[in-house]
């Protein structure tokens, strides 16, 4: 009998392990293309006005929050470090949590991720969504996040009372010398420059250092549910068949989903596609996948960044928005018929194919190798100066930037956060490998 249930249980583990890992090969040249455009977009597009000039959440400053988003890095983590760091000199709140949204839900990683995974209208739906989020955050969070939480949440960050997190912009940014340099050259120049397109990957690889964890636990955890949870199961969780009253449950479980799965970013896409496959709504869908902001561990980070009280009127205030926002384009999909009527027997076929598929995969890991290659190159072909390796975690960080650095055996350090630093002053032998 113990033999029976360990071979069911080895055999589930392995049926679920395939099912993620061909979820990760259907997607793979989507991630590629997907992270190797968002790299360039971030290496040559400015920023530094755009970061000056969200002072307030008025009309212009929104869309100039929103276009920051959208030509930074897809990481949730990066995202709320990099909100945060605004908001500490001097942007205004809401403009700052605009910046977030936009960064994780109007990417162009996430869109092609999406096609692929899932089709063409959950994509359609969320570049659709998310603008509708980010009216109704300006709406809400003017109501809901009152100015003197605000304010002792801004003096808390400025007087040092909070972990700097990771900073993706100490991580792997381009430094403010050589984005001034890329600035001042014309497009041409820029298109043509190797330091320039050696700034690009380190962009690239950054952004998937970022997120290595959130993918793999995004296909390890959708190849779970899709294999091990039966259909019963998802039809106790989300009520189905009762119209409107389906899509309001389904659009208020979508976020608390995302709360307790620990998955953000573009790792919540697979996860989403086993939702689908499992019974849940377009529109809880959606939900689900704008939810990528209020998982567990950054609730954590904006309670140590902003202090609890205003982490709980954030966190009721997102969970409203993206639940709107979800029942909004159900709506809005299901009135010019645009919500797919069928759901796929199987999320992705388990086995190779000589299809464009594979095709794709084999030119882009070429790609890949191209990137990695001028990456690991940068400093010899004039990028990268000023930069240096957090031992920790091994994230590039601009030295000059740096959010933390410390001396050992006469030699310098520099780290992401406070966080990575702490961690090598409690063992640093085992970091700079003198063991």
């Amino acid at each position: 009998m113990n033999g029976v249930l360990f071979a069911s249980v080895v055999g589930g583990a392995g049926r679920s392990l395939r099912e993620g890992f061909f979820m990760f090969w259907e997607t793979l040249w989507p991630l590629v293309l997907g992270f190797g455009l968002s790299g360039a977009v971030q290496a040559f597009v400015s920023k530094h006005e755009m970061q000056r000039v969200m002072g307030d959440h008025r009309a212009p400053s929104v869309v100039r929050a929103s276009a920051l988003g959208m030509v930074s890095s897809s990481c949730s983590y990066a995202a709320t470090a990099m909100a945060k760091s605004l908001f500490q000199k001097g942007a205004d709140f809401i403009a700052a949590l605009v910046f977030m949204f936009a960064s994780t839900n109007l990417v162009i990683e996430l869109g092609i991720v999406l096609v692929v995974l899932m089709g063409w209208q959950f994509a359609a739906a969320e570049f659709v969504g998310g603008p509708i989020m980010i009216v109704l955050l300006v709406l809400g969070g003017a109501a809901v996040l009152r100015p003197d939480l605000v304010g002792r949440a801004r003096r808390r960050l400025q007087e040092g009372g909070a972990d700097a997190g990771h900073d993706h912009q100490g991580m792997a940014g381009v430094s403010e010398e050589r984005q001034e340099e890329l600035e001042a050259k014309p497009w041409r120049g820029k298109l043509t420059s190797k330091a320039a397109w050696a700034d690009a990957a380190t962009y690239t690889m950054a952004d998937l250092k970022m997120l290595r964890k959130e993918l793999a636990a995004g296909y390890l955890i959708a190849g779970l549910l899709a294999v091990a949870v039966p259909s019963q199961a998802w039809n106790d969780v989300f009520i189905r068949g009762h119209g409107f009253w389906t899509t309001l449950e389904n659009v208020i479980l979508g976020p608390p989903i995302a709360f307790v799965s620990f998955v953000c970013s573009v790792g919540n896409v697979p996860m989403a596609a086993a939702l689908w496959h499992g019974g849940i709504s377009f529109g809880g869908v959606i939900s689900f996948v704008f939810a990528d902001l209020i998982t567990f561990p950054l609730v954590l980070i904006y309670r140590k960044y902003y202090g609890g009280q205003l982490t709980i009127r954030i966190v009721l205030l997102f969970w409203a928005v993206m639940s709107s926002a979800g029942l909004i384009v159900q709506g809005l999909f299901t009135a010019v018929g645009l919500v797919p009527t069928s759901r796929p027997r199987q999320i992705v076929h388990t086995g190779f194919e000589l299809n464009y598929t594979t095709v794709l995969n084999v030119v882009f890991i070429g790609l890949f190798a191209v990137l990695y290659w001028l990456y690991r190159n940068r400093e010899r072909l004039g990028g990268g100066r000023g930069y240096a390796l957090d031992p920790v975690c091994g994230m590039q960080v601009e030295t000059a930037n740096a959010p933390a650095s410390v001396a050992h055996a006469g030699v310098r350090y520099w780290f992401c956060s406070d966080h990575c630093r702490e961690r090598f002053e409690s063992d640093a032998d085992r970091f700079v490998g003198t063991r």
